[in-house]
């Protein structure tokens, strides 16, 4: 007789972002918001009680996804949502990916792409990115059985306009098209407008980044009805309950602040291109980003170094041990003192 684990399902998991124990440091690995959500969301979490915790929460969603339509021009059933952007991403590969011809995403891009494939057995290509990192659109003009693209990339930074980005739904109508939108807050276009064109196009985006609310878990993705009546099948196939009443709160109260969500984003992104040119004057090179983070080279000091001269000083950052990006840092943006600190300890690094 065989053993138990002869029928274990082996895959690599997907690593996450260091999230470090000690403290006093500056934390710029996993792509926070530095600064906290509106106050709408505290006030959202202390008026909680004691029936909403012995209650289940609304399976539908109603009222998170009544508030994200609206502020998206469109109907309640276009919009599903789900524990963060991972699981709406999850959930997509699931319901949508379920053929035999491999499903397409670039070689450098969110590494859970391939995690995802892998635990749910689906065939899948990667396409490289140029040297510039920069997505080829033309690999993806062949039948596939799906594309997943990150706009901005990811660890990049690189965006691709929306415009671009709509000719592969229009070029695929027999699979779906996912845009992973994780970023596009920080300095592109979204291509929710586009979902009533495309049927097959499914945008996915999160409230982790933009909205201040890792830690809280609040996906979302935008589609026609039918993608979205699809993904809900799969969701209520799986667990009914995938949102808490805290979560809910909270995402409600994130999206009636739009002037706070402006505000953090502006701040963000003056942080960002300023971080930028002083990067430049100090030798390093990096694709232009939209997003809130820096991928960052260096020609005469070596990435992994760096990375553990910044640890011992208690500044954190993302280091990607993989082909072809083994010499980049991943920055997050954070505060305009938290960036001034990392320039000065760079201006002053001597390597050993």
């Amino acid at each position: 007789m065989g053993s138990w684990e002869d029928n274990v399902r082996r895959v690599v998991p997907y690593t996450p972002g260091e999230q470090p124990k000690i403290t006093n440091i500056i934390k710029l690995n996993t792509n926070e918001n530095p600064y906290g959500p509106c106050d709408g969301v505290l006030n959202a979490l202390s008026g909680l009680n004691g029936d909403n915790m012995r209650k289940y929460p609304d399976p539908s969603v109603g009222a998170l996804r009544s508030a994200l339509a609206e502020r998206n021009g469109l109907a309640q059933e276009q919009v599903f949502v789900g524990v963060g952007s991972d699981d709406v991403l999850a959930m997509s590969f699931l319901a949508f990916f379920n053929g035999e011809k491999p499903i397409l995403f670039p070689d450098i891009t969110y590494s859970f792409y391939d995690v995802w494939a892998d635990l749910f057995r689906i065939p899948y290509e990667v396409k490289p990115l140029d040297e510039d990192f920069q997505i080829c659109l033309d690999d993806y003009r062949a039948p596939c059985g799906g594309i997943v693209i990150a706009n901005p990339n990811a660890p990049t930074g690189v965006l691709i306009p929306a415009e671009k980005l709509s000719t592969l739904a229009a070029a695929h109508p027999e699979c779906v098209v996912i845009i992973d939108e994780a970023y596009i807050d920080f300095g592109g276009e979204s291509m929710v407008p586009f979902v009533g064109k495309y049927e097959n196009l499914l945008v996915v985006q999160t409230f982790s980044k933009s909205r201040s609310m890792a830690g809280m878990r609040i996906g979302c993705a935008f589609g026609s009805r039918k993608l979205i009546e699809a993904l809900n099948d799969v969701k209520y196939s799986f667990n009914s309950y995938t949102m808490n009443a805290a979560q809910i709160a909270c995402g409600v109260a994130s999206l009636e602040d739009e002037a706070y969500f402006r505000e953090t984003l502006d701040r963000i992104i003056r942080t960002r291109e300023r971080t930028k040119e002083r990067l430049r004057g100090l030798g390093f090179t990096f694709p232009d980003s939209s997003s809130n983070f820096l991928f960052v080279t260096h020609p005469r000091l070596q990435a992994k170094e760096l990375f553990a001269a910044l640890r011992e000083k208690g500044i954190i950052v993302r280091y990607f041990d993989k082909p072809r990006i083994n010499n980049y840092l991943r920055i997050t943006i954070g505060t305009d003192e938290e960036m001034d600190t990392l320039i000065r300890f760079l201006e002053e690094y001597r390597p050993l």
